[in-house]
C-alpha cells in the first residue's frame, strides 16, 4: 500500500492535504466535494488504498478485464470513487459495483445478535442446517444418518441462499426462518421438493424408462411429446422459457429473475403432477409425461445450480 500512495502522488493523482495523502475530483460534479483519502494524516491507510492496489494486481497480475464488486449499497461514493482513480490511472477493464438492500430481522431491524455484533456467517448457516434436520427428521426419519445429514445440509444452505437471490437486490428483505424453510411458496425447499417428486417417479418408474446414451433425451428412443392437457402444455410452455430467462439474469444483474421463473416452473409441475398421472397413464401419453417430467429435473437442477444451491434425491 506504501507503493499505490507513492506512484499516485508521483503521479500528481493524489496530493498532501493536511498531513493525508488526498485525491480530490474537481470534474466530478458528484464527487466534488467528496474527496478521497489515500493515507491519512498519522500515516495509516485504508480500504481507499487497498481497494486501489487490488485494483492494480487483478488487472496487472490476474489478468482480468472485469472487476465486479458485489457489496452493499451504502459503499456506493466509495466506489465512485476507486473507480475514478483506476480511470485516471489508465485502466480500461469493467469496473461495476454491484450493491444490495439490507437484511433485516422479524423485527425489522438490521440482523444483530444480543451483544449487538453481526451474526457470523458460519453460524448462521449451522443453523440453517440443524433446523432443516428438525424438518427432515418428521418428514422422513427412516433416512440414514448420513443421508440426513448431507440432506439438511443441502436444504438449509440452500434455502439461505435462496431467500437472498430471489429477493430483487436493493430491496430490504425481512429474514425468517419460517419463510425461509418453508414448503410451501417461493423457497428453496419447495423447488428443490418439486425437483425430489421427480426423481421418485422415475424410482417407480424402474428400467422401463433411461436416458438415451447418444443425445440425453429419456427413454429407450427419442419420441415427441403429446401435449393435450392444459396442465402440458403449460408445463411446457414454462420449460421453453429457460433460454430466454437465463440471459436476463444479467440485465442489471438480477438473479431474483431467475429464482421467480423457477418458483412458476415448480408451480407448473406441481399443477401437471396433480392433473395428469403419469406412470399410469397409457401411451403415448406416459412416455410424453415422462419426458416432461425429465425436462422439468433437468431445467431445475441446472438453474438452481446457476444460483450455487444442489438438490437432493430425497428429503
Amino acid at each position: 500500500m506504501p507503493g499505490v500512495v507513492d506512484r499516485l502522488l508521483k503521479s500528481k493523482i493524489a496530493e498532501i492535504s493536511e498531513g493525508a495523502a488526498v485525491v480530490f475530483f474537481p470534474d466530478v460534479p458528484e464527487l466534488a466535494d467528496k474527496p478521497c483519502i489515500i493515507r491519512k494524516n498519522d500515516g495509516g491507510f485504508n480500504y481507499a488504498t487497498s481497494d486501489i492496489a487490488t485494483v492494480e494486481y487483478r488487472i496487472n497480475e490476474l489478468k482480468r478485464d472485469t472487476l465486479w464488486y458485489v457489496v452493499g449499497a451504502p459503499q456506493t461514493l466509495h466506489f465512485k470513487q476507486i473507480f475514478q482513480i483506476a480511470r485516471r490511472e489508465g485502466y480500461e477493464a469493467d469496473l461495476r459495483h454491484i450493491p444490495f438492500g439490507n437484511v433485516l430481522g422479524e423485527d425489522r431491524k438490521l440482523m444483530k445478535t444480543r451483544s449487538g455484533e453481526n451474526v457470523p456467517l458460519r453460524q448462521l448457516l449451522e443453523e440453517a442446517c440443524h433446523r432443516a434436520r428438525k424438518i427432515i427428521e418428521e418428514k422422513n426419519p427412516d433416512l440414514g444418518e448420513d443421508e440426513k445429514t448431507e440432506i439438511a445440509r443441502i436444504i438449509g444452505i440452500g434455502a439461505v441462499k435462496y431467500a437472498d437471490l430471489s429477493q430483487y437486490r436493493m430491496t430490504d428483505y425481512v429474514f425468517s426462518w419460517d419463510k425461509m424453510l418453508a414448503l410451501q411458496g417461493n423457497t428453496a425447499p419447495y423447488l428443490q421438493n418439486a425437483y425430489v417428486r421427480i426423481r421418485s417417479i422415475f424410482r417407480k418408474a424402474g428400467k422401463t424408462w433411461h436416458r438415451h446414451p447418444a443425445d440425453g433425451t429419456m427413454g429407450r428412443r427419442p419420441m415427441p411429446l403429446s401435449l393435450k392437457e392444459p396442465a402440458e402444455i403449460m408445463l411446457a410452455k414454462r420449460l421453453c422459457q429457460f433460454a430466454e430467462i437465463v440471459p436476463q439474469v444479467l440485465n442489471d444483474f438480477r438473479p431474483n429473475i431467475l429464482a421467480n421463473y423457477f418458483f412458476e416452473l415448480a408451480n407448473a409441475f406441481h399443477s401437471f403432477y396433480e392433473a395428469c398421472p403419469v406412470l399410469k397413464s397409457d401411451e403415448p401419453a406416459r412416455s410424453s409425461r415422462l419426458a416432461l417430467c425429465d425436462l422439468t429435473g433437468r431445467v431445475l437442477q441446472r438453474g438452481l445450480d446457476l444460483l450455487g444451491i444442489k438438490v437432493p434425491e430425497r428429503m
